[in-house]
């Protein structure tokens, strides 16, 4: 279906030069407006006869066309002081700079041949559908621009299309990891609820680092030579590749998906993540990483496009705790996650999957505790015991396959488990429950405990 939205997108601290000449094109666009009103111009021809003469760029004067006769046609008796200006979006556009603080630009026009880059900020809820529209996969419609105090914004009108995304009660919930070493990692959930079949785009994320650095580089030798503009033209350069491997790993994390009929895409919910809050250096190096929100934004929207719901959690501690035991634990490497432990069968883990692993069951432990949808039976968190390793650490005679439990050896895309991480071994039980599991490492612990104890 074809879904249409109203973004707001403000201009950042234009310089006095821009002001002034939203300013002439403000004041230019109410006379226009107003002349072919007051013409009763029923037609885009009589109103183009009027608003040709204006000193306003050709999109402006095509907006002019469009919306007078319309007003004429609904009968409008006045019109209100201080209009937005309106753009057909021919005129507008939007770039991506994510080298720069300010990392959104919009191109404004301003009269025949001129048009003003300015740095733009965005609604961080939004991200998705700005970054759908950068790479043309949503439709950019009607464009108004208008002024508020001394702040300049504008209302981009956009159109998605979209397939109907629901979340059966049967789901299968597959936790996405954004980090460092990775650009991200998937894992589902298999029916025992264990980890199987993950995705790493490691070599990706060492292919992004090492553009980065090349960036870097760049910078500073141009910077000492004052090349500013070829730095900006190569950097550009640069920027754009590290933009298209962005772009594919999220198409392959939302392929991922669709190979699930019931799959459900589980992301970190950045309204959690604060500049002022600090989760450790591991997660706020994440947080404050350049593509974090890029990534996150664009697996939402193509998710969206095929149908395939995206939840978010709290990403508190899933970085951080052991997926099978829910205790706190080290990261003696990038990659490696080391429980700490001495009774839980895993030792060490890779660090992204056992991240990935903490975000689905949190999902899965949200919708325990919903009164609107209940877990399958195959996931029933008070469901048989699992089992515990008596001795060892997570070798593959125990069932963990080697690329996975231990550090990888080499940068690899894509990590598969062939089996269920802790396959049972007959005669032995485990003393902690899947539903003890998600509950020790979930951040509301202490109120569902008390919640599942009140149940009883």
């Amino acid at each position: 279906m074809r879904v249409t939205k109203t973004l707001e997108v403000k201009l950042f601290d234009p310089n006095t030069h821009k002001r002034e000449k939203f300013r002439e094109t403000y004041r230019e666009f109410q006379k226009a407006l107003n002349d072919a009103f007051d013409s009763d111009c029923g037609t885009q021809s009589e109103a183009n006869d009027v608003v040709v003469d204006y000193d306003l760029s050709g999109y402006a004067k095509n907006a002019l066309k469009k919306y007078v006769p319309q007003l004429v046609r609904d009968g409008t008796q006045e019109l209100d002081d201080g209009h937005p200006v309106r753009f057909t979006n021919e005129g507008v556009r939007i770039d991506h700079k994510p080298q720069n603080a300010t990392e959104w630009y919009v191109k404004i026009p301003h009269h025949e041949d001129y048009h003003l880059w300015c740095p733009a900020t965005i609604n961080p809820e939004q991200r998705d559908w700005i970054e759908a529209i950068y790479n043309d996969d949503a439709e950019l419609g009607e464009v108004r621009m208008f002024p508020r105090g001394d702040e300049w914004h504008l209302h981009l009108t956009v159109h998605r299309e979209v397939e109907d995304a629901d979340v059966s009660e049967s789901c299968t919930p597959i936790g996405v990891d954004i980090g460092e070493t990775a650009l991200a990692t998937v894992c589902h959930l298999d029916e025992f609820g264990s980890p199987t079949t993950p995705k790493i785009f490691s070599r990706e994320g060492s292919r992004v680092r090492e553009l980065r650095e090349e960036y870097f580089t760049t910078s500073r030798r141009l910077q000492e030579r004052g090349s500013e503009k070829l730095l900006e033209k190569r950097g550009d350069k640069i920027w754009r590749r590290i933009d298209d491997i962005v772009h594919t790993v999220t198409r392959r994390v939302v392929e991922y998906a669709e190979r699930f009929e019931d799959g459900v895409l589980v992301l970190e919910d950045l309204t959690y993540l604060r500049e002022n809050m600090d989760y450790g250096a591991y997660m706020n190096r994440r947080l404050h990483g350049w593509a974090y929100a890029q990534i996150h934004a664009q697996i939402r929207y193509k998710a969206e496009e095929k149908g395939i719901p995206a939840e978010t959690v709290n990403p508190r501690d899933t970085s951080k705790r052991c997926h099978e035991c829910g205790e706190e634990g080290s990261r003696p490497h990038q990659a490696t996650f080391r429980c700490t432990n001495n009774d839980c069968w895993v030792s060490e883990f890779q660090a992204d999957v056992n991240g990935a692993t903490n975000i689905a069951r949190r999902y899965l432990e949200n919708r325990r505790f919903s009164t609107s949808t209940r877990i399958p039976d195959s996931l029933d968190l008070h469901g048989e015991s699992r089992q515990q390793k008596t001795g060892g650490d997570d070798s593959v005679e125990d069932g963990a396959v080697a690329s996975v439990s231990s550090p990888p050896s080499e940068l690899r895309s894509e990590t598969e488990l062939t089996q269920p991480q802790d396959s049972p071994t007959e005669g032995e039980t485990r003393p902690t429950t899947f539903a003890r599991r998600c509950l020790a490492s979930h951040p509301d612990a202490e109120r569902l405990e008390t919640l599942e104890t009140d149940a009883s």
